[in-house]
Parts: structure tokens; C-alpha cells; sequence
């Protein structure tokens, strides 16, 4: 039954995300309306004092996994950082806490210009 809930989600979760030639998931407009979106900027505070997404919470990459319960029970996460790079990581991580929901959203700047579409 766990299986086929999991695969459900994956089903439901992988149709609003698809894959560049980069490999880098990038979010479609559907899954950008919804408010179901856990939108994470994982930069440093700094970094993200100076912008970011619509709606996105900070959780610095250093603190993420100290954060791991403000992920649980969340529909679809979209990590992103400057390039892509620390998100990349971030996502690395969550899935190895069992966050299975996420995806690299790239950069801040992808995130947000995908918001306002």
C-alpha cells in the first residue's frame, strides 16, 4: 500500500515538473499557481536579503538538515539557490531524509520569472 501511495505522488508530482537538456528540473505553470508549493531558497541569509522568489521561505543549505520537519507533510518542494548548484544539493539531501517531493528549481531568478507567468 506504501508503494503504491509513493508511486501515486511520484505520478502526480512528475507531471508538473519536466527536465531541460541540463537535467535540471524546471517548474511549469500549474505547479507554480498552486499554493501547494513548498518554495525553499537555500543561499545564505544575505544572499537572500538581497531577493528572491515570490513566496519562498529561507533555509540556508548548513541548516537543512536541522529543518527537516518543516518539509514533512508538504505536497511539492522546489529548492533553488544563485545557479542551481547548492540546490542541487539540497535536494540530495531531503531525498536521502525521505523528502521525495522536491525538485531543483535552479536558479532564484528561473523560480521567480516562472511565478509571474
Amino acid at each position: 500500500m506504501k508503494k503504491i501511495i509513493l508511486l501515486l505522488l511520484f505520478i502526480n508530482f512528475s507531471t508538473a515538473i519536466s527536465f531541460g537538456q541540463n537535467n535540471k528540473a524546471t517548474v511549469n505553470k500549474q505547479q507554480v499557481q498552486t499554493t501547494e508549493v513548498f518554495y525553499v531558497d537555500v543561499r545564505t541569509p544575505a544572499e537572500f536579503a538581497q531577493g528572491s522568489a515570490k513566496n519562498a521561505i529561507n533555509i540556508p543549505l548548513d541548516e537543512l538538515e536541522k529543518e527537516m520537519a518543516q518539509f514533512k507533510g508538504k505536497k511539492k518542494v522546489v529548492v533553488f539557490c544563485r545557479s542551481g548548484a547548492r540546490s542541487g544539493k539540497a535536494k540530495s539531501i531531503l531525498e536521502a531524509n525521505g523528502i521525495l517531493n522536491v525538485s531543483n528549481g535552479g536558479s532564484w531568478q528561473e523560480v521567480d520569472a516562472s511565478l509571474k507567468k
